[in-house]
């Protein structure tokens, strides 16, 4: 299936009045690309493989509209055919009737025919297999080596929403997990996104496994990687909500029943949900965080102990940080 891709070069101020006059227009998709700061909420909801800082926001957003292809090669918009040249007249005249009231930035457009491949999967050429210690992680479409003959092999895609366990934060957890599990833990991974820390969990010999998420893509995620991995759904159960606000998630979650509870998320969220999740911990169970950043450390570290924990050890890579805690 090919698409054409009209890419408009504006101004972040501007974002939301030009998607809502083109969307008006028939076109579709809107991917935006700038360098604005994530929201509190944005970091709330992204739980995995985060940098510490982007590049500085330069004002500058480059927004992307995709219009289907029909066989002919011409467009459909609105229900009308039409033709790419067309349709950018189009989007010129708009953009310059809005240039009359507002700042649009450049306002410069330009037209590209692209595939499904391209902006859907593309993002595979930068992820091949490597190793977490002795742990080889490999995605679908690459084969093992000879060599690797022997090693733990975790089978993962993570798709295009979710981490690949090549982050820091998700290694120092994996490292922590490692040392904890037993064949008697009962895990629980919040944020689980596409459940590489549940699922080497039950590698390393873990008895049952629950993930939360607040991404509903996160079950496609976790049902392939768990088949990838001969994980079955009587070992991983998946729930899809926010477990610091949701009190109907919280019971299905359970409580008091969790030897290990994981949490890679960031610390703006660890702070909120660690006071949370010590009600499902079983007492002297074991509290792994990470996806803190090191000038965060302090802040995670005494709402650990705000909520009655045993600060443990705190264990580093990078610039990331990992705390982990017992319940008395």
């Amino acid at each position: 299936m090919k698409w054409t891709k009209f890419k408009v070069k504006t101004v972040t101020e501007a974002e939301d009045i030009v998607i809502s006059t083109l969307y008006d227009i028939g076109l579709e998709g809107a991917q935006i690309e700038d360098k604005v700061p994530l929201t509190a909420l944005e970091k709330e909801q992204m739980f995995v493989d985060i940098l510490p800082e982007g590049p500085e926001d330069d004002g500058v957003a480059y927004l992307s509209f995709f219009v289907e292809e029909r066989e002919d090669g011409s467009l459909e918009v609105q229900g009308e055919r039409t033709d790419a040249e067309t349709v950018l007249e189009k989007v010129k005249q708009e953009l310059e009737e809005l240039r009359q009231f507002c700042d649009i930035g450049e306002g410069t457009v330009t037209v590209d025919e692209t595939e499904d491949i391209d902006w859907i999967n593309n993002w595979k050429q930068y992820f091949h297999q490597f190793y977490i210690d002795d742990i080889l992680v490999i995605p679908s479409w690459e084969e093992k080596k000879e060599e690797d003959e022997g090693r733990m092999v975790l089978h993962i895609d993570p798709g295009t929403a979710f981490g690949t366990g090549m982050h820091e934060t998700t290694q120092l957890c994996i490292r922590q997990l490692r040392k904890f599990v037993t064949p008697e833990t009962t895990l629980l991974d919040v944020g689980t996104g596409s459940g590489i820390l549940a699922i080497l969990a039950l590698m390393f010999g873990a008895g049952h496994a629950v993930g939360t998420d607040l991404d509903p893509c996160a079950v496609e995620a976790v049902a392939q990687n768990c088949e990838a991995n001969g994980i079955t759904p009587e070992q991983f159960e998946l729930l899809i909500g926010n477990i610091i606000t949701d009190r109907e998630i919280q019971d299905r979650v359970g409580y008091e029943c969790y030897d290990i509870v994981a949490a890679n998320i960031l610390a703006e969220v660890l702070v909120p949900l660690t006071p949370v999740i010590v009600n499902q911990l079983k007492k002297g169970g074991i509290y792994i965080t990470s996806g803190i950043i090191d000038d965060r450390e302090q802040t995670v570290v005494e709402a650990v102990k705000a909520a009655g924990l045993e600060v443990l050890e705190v264990t580093y890579q990078g610039e990331w940080v990992s705390v982990t805690a017992r319940k008395p």
